[in-house]
């Protein structure tokens, strides 16, 4: 007599179906989840239901930006204008130039489309030197701290860099003179650039020389009003300006 034949027992194909189709249900819930907002109140809600005693509730939908704020995923951006965003540069400026301690020796101003900075005499600089000082370095810090996050509404930065002429009556010597302004512009401009994220192409820096003085030659007090650094920032989809109009709208 021929025997039969056991079947296999297929009573367990059902449990890889059903593991199947919750997977599937589980990456669909995902889905949908990472496409919506969540309100912060029913989040803590959920939370709670699971876990009564929760003391402490994580908001998994807020994440850090690149320059260090928090958004949640769904909300509104950043509703302020270039311009509204450009006048907030300024007074944070402002509050740099107070913390810098050279209140004395920093002039801001602004234009109705540029903001304008010197900085006189030994701010960064000792005489005949293009090397930044120390405290150079720390005013320049907190400037760059200020100018953070303000790459998008920046259409150029211009840095000059300038000299007094040594004697009332003879001109520097032509190439150390040219050199020195430009040493000092392009070191401001470089650290500037090293440590904000403004396209280096919207950086320029421009040594003048002696040959743009802002008093005379003829005491030591106005020789020294004559060496500085200034900083001309326009804002975005504006024209550049140029230093003449600047001095010309400003008090020197």
């Amino acid at each position: 007599m021929k025997k039969r034949e056991k079947k296999p027992d297929d009573s367990g194909d059902w449990m890889g179906t059903y593991g199947d189709m919750v997977t599937l249900l589980l990456c669909f819930f995902v889905l949908l989840y990472s496409t919506s907002s969540v309100d912060q109140a029913k989040w803590e809600e959920i939370v709670k239901s699971f876990k009564k005693d929760a003391t402490e509730l994580s908001q998994i939908v807020v994440s850090e930006t690149a320059e260090g704020e928090d958004f949640v995923q769904g909300g509104t951006e950043d509703e302020t204008t270039p311009e509204e965003q450009f006048d907030e540069l300024y007074e944070k400026l402002k509050k740099a130039v107070t913390e810098s301690g050279y209140e004395e020796d920093i002039q801001l101003s602004k234009g109705e489309n540029y903001t304008f900075i010197r900085f006189r005499d030994q701010v960064f600089f000792d005489g005949d030197s293009s090397v930044i000082r120390k405290e150079g370095y720390e005013v320049l810090d907190k400037f760059v701290h200020a100018l953070s996050g303000t790459e998008n509404i920046i259409q150029e930065m211009q840095v000059y860099g300038h000299t007094s002429q040594a004697r009332p009556d003879q001109q520097n010597e032509t190439r150390g003179d040219r050199l020195l302004s430009a040493d000092r512009s392009a070191n401001v401009a470089a650290y500037i650039q090293d440590r904000v994220k403004i396209q280096p192409s919207k950086i320029i820096s421009v040594g003048y020389g002696q040959f743009r003085p802002i008093a005379p030659f003829d005491t030591a007090a106005n020789r020294s009003k004559n060496r500085r650094v200034e900083i001309v920032i326009t804002k975005i989809d504006s024209a550049a300006v140029s230093l003449e109009e600047v001095y010309n709208q400003i008090n020197q």
